[in-house]
């Protein structure tokens, strides 16, 4: 299966309408909220949700009075985040098929904050996530900001050693090309151990931002060592209070990293 393809099988499976709520929220949603809440506009600001998958944080930003437009390469997605934004009567909530690369159907200075909490991820090549960069800059008003999203290069390593995957030879070729330059692939498509992606270092994701023309005001950490520990929500507040102490002095040890970069 090449890597269009998983990726499409994986995302067909349909998890990601629930990946973050279910059985209440998730910390990476929780924190990701928490990060944009420090310098979210008061409402209602113009956000454009790119790759924003079935609507979770759309569904949150409408509901706090923002206009939020969406925007995923998946159908499914776009259905999904339909269907929720239906559920909001009143609310400014639309879902279109779209590409990160290329935001042509909306205008150049027209929103106030574009969300990328997911096309990072999949984008290989290092050209094509400066261009979604770029874009993302394109159609920001002069001060508004992105929030780009990237999965940290040592979180398969973490996740198997958590787990107990490092014993599967499968899964420590793909630990061992993920430590080595990032491309994360899998082969078997085994669900749970991800799909085509690229895992960025901070430093990468500090040069992607500063070559798309955009000045990074923070990076950091997500989730913290915590969110390895299986101890969430029992302890939330004590995974919540390590998450904090590290997003900046140690973003490394989070599952995801989150730049906030602005026009």
């Amino acid at each position: 299966m090449d890597d269009t393809a998983a990726f499409h099988a994986h995302y067909a499976l349909g998890f990601e309408q629930d990946r973050l709520t279910a059985g209440g929220d998730r910390l990476e949603l929780v924190r990701t909220l928490e990060l944009l809440d420090a310098v979210l506009p008061a409402a209602p600001a113009d956000v454009l949700d790119v790759g924003g998958g079935a609507g979770v944080y759309a569904t949150r930003l409408a509901r706090a009075g923002h206009r939020v437009q969406l925007v995923d390469v998946v159908a499914l997605h776009v259905e999904q985040a339909r269907a929720a934004a239906a559920e909001l009567p009143g609310a400014h909530f639309t879902a279109s098929l779209g590409d990160a690369r290329d935001l042509s159907a909306f205008a150049g200075e027209s929103v106030d904050v574009v969300l990328l909490l997911g096309p990072l991820y999949h984008l290989t090549e290092r050209s094509d996530r400066v261009l979604a960069l770029a874009e993302a800059r394109r159609v920001l008003r002069p001060g508004g900001f992105v929030a780009a999203a990237a999965v940290c290069r040592f979180a398969s390593i973490l996740d198997g050693t958590v787990h107990g995957r490092l014993d599967d030879p499968r899964f420590l070729g793909i630990v061992e090309r993920d430590l080595r330059d990032g491309q994360h692939r899998n082969p078997d498509n085994e669900p749970e151990w991800f799909t085509t992606a690229f895992f960025h270092r901070p430093e990468d994701l500090r040069s992607e931002v500063e070559e798309a023309g955009l000045r990074l005001e923070r990076l950091a950490g997500v989730e913290g060592p915590g969110g390895w520990l299986g101890r969430w929500p029992e302890q939330a507040e004590l995974v919540l209070r390590a998450a904090r102490l590290a997003q900046d002095a140690a973003p490394k040890l989070s599952a995801h990293l989150l730049a906030i970069a602005r026009r």
